[in-house]
């Protein structure tokens, strides 16, 4: 990174300015030390000592460019990154803006378990409840690492699956012709992708719980509280978080 680079070439020459104004500092005290004294003319000691003036002068005033210029360069990285987050915060609210509710989960239940019912197929449903962190203290924060989360599992989808949020940090996942064991293995790889989304920090916990036709469930109405029981009373059905 150029901060990096400008800082360590500022150090260098911090180092060698000092080892130079000791060297100096060490000549000029050396008369006075040793018995055998090195004799000076006055002209040279005035040059000498305004030689010295002013190069201390001149490497003072570099440096304080060099620290302005290192301190503008870390307050343009950080509005760059606060530019970044933003960005990231808006495309995780429009992503889970744009996800279907329970509303478009009730119609699509009902469709798909007339035809699993009717040609003899599985249809499973997966949801996955995301828990955040307690170091996530903003709302902002939390929208976007459930955002995070959202992306990871569109990513396992099939393309005749679908996914819906119920609210926020409540995600389902229907899959049509999956068997109970394979919604097991869909399980596990949306667990991986969720823990790599989640980061090393741990932005979010989660539990994912599979409910399978005809194994688990016999009706939709069965299916479809498996999701219901968990919303709150006072949230209407019909709206997406």
């Amino acid at each position: 990174m150029m901060l990096d680079r400008r800082e360590l070439h500022l150090w260098l020459l911090a180092i060698t300015v000092i080892l130079i104004l000791a060297a100096g500092t060490a000549l000029l005290m050396y008369p006075t030390v040793f018995s055998d004294p090195i004799i000076l003319s006055g002209t040279t000691m005035r040059r000498m000592f305004f030689g010295f003036c002013a190069l201390s002068i001149l490497l003072a005033g570099y440096f304080l460019d060099r620290q302005l210029m290192i301190r503008q360069l870390r307050k343009q990285l950080v509005e760059e990154q606060s530019r970044m987050m933003q960005i990231r915060h808006e495309a995780s609210a429009e992503l889970l803006e744009s996800l279907p509710g329970v509303s478009h989960f009730q119609d699509r239940l009902t469709m798909e378990f007339r035809r699993a019912s009717s040609t003899q197929q599985s249809l499973s449903l997966l949801t996955v409840q995301l828990k955040p962190s307690h170091e996530l203290l903003y709302a902002r924060e939390i929208a976007t690492s459930f955002g995070d989360a959202a992306k990871a599992l569109i990513h396992t989808l099939r393309r005749e699956d679908s996914i819906y949020q119920f609210r926020l940090g409540m995600f389902g996942i229907l899959l049509p012709g999956v068997a109970a064991a394979d919604a097991c293995h869909v399980s596990d790889r949306i667990a991986d992708r969720l823990r790599a989304a989640s980061g090393a920090s741990e932005r979010f916990s989660f539990d994912i719980r599979a409910v399978n036709y005809p194994e688990h469930i016999a009706t939709a109405r069965e299916m479809e509280k498996a999701v219901t029981s968990y919303l709150p009373e006072s949230q209407p059905k019909e709206q997406a978080a």
